[in-house]
């Protein structure tokens, strides 16, 4: 299959359905902090249970991410995503209903687990979908949208809601989209056979799942996954608290303030995605790493000043969700062998959930609530000056700069699926 024949408008609907899915998966999982002062009152709650029910729901999601993974690999795309944006929907209307403690963390982590395999599954259409110059813009395009619906578009919405409504209907109301979300995608996505990253490789076998480990990069993107996800979910689970408890602003100023890491993250998801296919996946995460850090630094040491707090951490979430975007998507991807790329996604991806953004937030919890939540902000600096280091050590895998005297369009790891054949 050549340029000429490559089905585009399967591959923009294809990331289209996908992109709008992970976005309700960012609405679902992360307008929780920004209600939680509200349910704090109403259910006594204090930052340990912030921190565990966030926790909770990373741990969960990492489990299923590689669980799953491997089973969409097996039975096929729409059998894995449709079920787990119709269960993930309803969950979230159920999180409206939660009594106490016991049952929303109950709640939040059957959550997780439906949401993990649209991340998994979900790299691995973006990636099948897409023409291997495109995998990095595709992917980015896809992974953007958690960003921008879940700490974008989330925190704004929920702090409005709130004036008008209750906290247990605002999760009525963002649950309800993924059921029309769901039906859509059952009559978009196709499955592996025939789309034209198949093409591509021809009716090859699949490889064993032992050969997931051949490529140092997949260890690698683990580690540096968790890294990055440690930046990316303490930020997003202590912040609403820490500008209104900490800084003392109001609940509106908040909302917009912890909106910067919606908006900056899916800019950076795009944007560093997409300049990863050009100037390479490991010069892009090193620079994601080191930007991150330093305007998280200034972040940290700046008081309540509205506009500026905006802009420094918009920058900071943009690099942040850009190094966690180029090793959750491409990076393994493009070291999976043939047959196995949603095994390898979810593998990558689930160790970085468990850790990151799973048991990151619970101590972060307890930090905060012995030590004072100012401090959980350097959880999150320490996970990007940690990233920078592990991921230091990647091998360039991105078509255009690994592969530009080769076959044209086909990247490392088309020739990779066909050395092991």
């Amino acid at each position: 299959m050549t340029a000429k024949t490559w089905d585009v408008s399967y591959e923009w609907r294809a990331v289209l359905i996908l992109s709008l899915a992970f976005g309700l998966v960012g609405v679902d999982r992360f307008v929780l902090p920004p209600l939680f002062p509200a349910m704090m009152k109403d259910l006594k709650l204090d930052y340990q249970d912030l921190g565990n029910l966030v926790g909770v729901l990373g741990v969960a999601w990492g489990l299923s991410a590689i669980l799953v993974g491997n089973l969409s690999d097996r039975l096929g795309r729409r059998r894995v995503l449709v079920p787990a944006v119709v269960l993930f929907s309803v969950l979230s209307v159920l999180s409206g209903f939660a009594a106490g403690l016991v049952s929303l963390l109950v709640i939040r982590a059957v959550m997780g687990l439906a949401e993990g395999p649209v991340a998994s599954t979900g790299v691995a259409v973006a990636v099948e979908a897409s023409h291997p110059r495109r995998r990095g813009m595709n992917n980015g395009f896809f992974q953007c949208t958690i960003a921008l619906f879940g700490t974008g578009f989330a925190p704004i919405l929920a702090t409005q809601l709130l004036r008008v409504t209750s906290w247990r209907a605002v999760f009525w109301i963002v649950g309800a989209p993924g059921l029309l979300v769901a039906l859509f995608m059952w009559f978009t996505i196709r499955e592996p056979a025939t789309t034209g990253a198949q093409a591509l490789e021809g009716p090859h076998k699949r490889a064993p799942l032992s050969a997931m480990f051949k490529h140092r990069n997949v260890p690698l993107s683990m580690i540096g996954l968790l890294c990055a996800m440690t930046g990316v979910f303490v930020l997003s689970a202590v912040m609403p608290n820490y500008l209104v408890d900490y800084l003392k602003l109001n609940p509106q100023q908040m909302g917009f303030v912890t909106s910067a890491i919606g908006f900056g993250g899916a800019l950076g998801q795009l944007g560093l995605l997409t300049l990863s296919d050009f100037i390479g996946r490991r010069t892009a995460t090193l620079i994601s790493f080191v930007v991150a850090a330093v305007f998280l630094w200034l972040f940290i040491h700046t008081g309540a000043d509205i506009p500026r707090l905006f802009v420094l951490l918009s920058i900071a979430a943009m690099f942040n969700f850009g190094a966690l975007a180029i090793l959750a998507g491409p990076i393994p991807a493009e070291a999976a062998p043939v047959g196995l790329i949603a095994s390898v996604a979810g593998l990558v991806i689930g160790a970085g959930e468990i850790f990151g953004g799973g048991i990151a937030p619970s101590l972060a919890g307890t930090v905060a609530q012995h030590l004072g939540i100012e401090y959980t902000l350097y959880m999150a600096l320490g996970g990007q000056i940690a990233g920078l280091l592990v991921c230091a050590f990647l091998h360039e895998t991105a078509p255009r700069v690994s592969h530009k005297s080769s076959r044209g369009s086909i990247s490392v790891l088309d020739k990779a699926r066909d050395a092991t054949h």
